[in-house]
């Protein structure tokens, strides 16, 4: 990743840890906890790619197992948010720039599912059964609902953050400049400037020769 990439990244999502631990675990919603964290990783996500969308996710999910007061293993909430960033990822356009809210959206409910899934399934499988005893369809229907209804607060700005510190204006500037324009290049180089040269030796050759030629025949009519 880039390094303006990485300091963005960082401060995102500690803030985003911050806040979820210390205030939105602490508001005691029936259900699930809104989600900050995920909601910046598919921010950012959705600007960096994939492969950037992986690493965030599973830093930021790294960072959550191991703030307090986590009570699960460590490393089941990065494996969630390294998979969940992957396909987040995966719906960059080519030109970075997403133009409708209709996917974002779809993607932010899509990956509330799915990371309370992943996540009951990797608890599934370490022996944690928490989900089944608070209710796993109540949890599903909770975290899309929180998350959806957070997300066009957080996930706009974090995408819009993400643009304005990936346009580095330093680095469009030097690669302009090592960069020249085609059609000066072209012109500058020696293939139009040799055939109008040539052009213009060719026309005084020509002139020559017809002032030789009208010599020559005025001397032969003085004879």
């Amino acid at each position: 990743m880039r390094v303006n990439r990485i300091l963005l990244s960082v401060p995102l999502v500690v803030v985003a840890l911050v806040i979820q631990v210390s205030v939105l675990a602490r508001l005691h919603l029936p259900g699930a906890v809104p989600d900050l964290l995920l909601l910046t990783v598919l921010g950012l996500a959705m600007v960096y790619g994939h492969v950037g969308g992986a690493l965030i996710g599973f830093g930021a999910g790294l960072l959550a197992d191991l703030a307090p007061p986590a009570d699960h293993a460590a490393g089941r909430y990065a494996l969630v948010l390294c998979v969940i960033g992957y396909l987040a990822g995966l719906i960059k356009p080519e030109s970075g720039q997403i133009k409708s809210a209709t996917g974002p959206m779809v993607v932010v409910v899509g990956a509330a599912i799915g990371s309370t899934l992943l996540y009951a399934g990797v608890g599934a499988l370490v022996g944690d059964t928490a989900a089944r005893h608070v209710g796993l369809t109540g949890l599903l229907f909770t975290a899309a609902l929180y998350d959806l209804l957070l997300a066009p607060f957080v996930v706009p700005a974090v995408m819009f953050l993400a643009r304005r510190a990936d346009n580095d204006p330093l680095a469009e500037t030097n690669s302009a400049a090592k960069s020249p324009d085609i059609s000066s290049g072209w012109l500058s180089s020696g293939t139009g400037l040799r055939i109008g040269g040539q052009r213009g030796g060719l026309k005084l050759k020509a002139a020559r020769s017809r002032a030789t030629r009208a010599g020559r025949i005025k001397g032969v009519k003085r004879l």
